[in-house]
């Protein structure tokens, strides 16, 4: 079975209300900056930008 390697779990924070509204992973390897994402916010009821935070285990 193949090993995840350089992948690590981050959570994506909305910028306007703070929350941490997505757990998704990255590539640290190919991606080595924060993301920023435009998604859907729940608590905005609107798309705004999503940023990495910490890496979660």
């Amino acid at each position: 079975m193949a090993k995840k390697g350089s992948r690590i779990l981050i959570g994506l924070v909305c910028e306007s209300c703070k929350r941490l509204n997505y757990v998704t992973e990255k590539n640290k390897v190919n991606t080595p900056e924060k993301l920023k994402i435009k998604k859907y916010c729940p608590a905005c009821k609107k798309r705004t930008i999503h940023q990495e935070t910490k890496k979660l285990d």
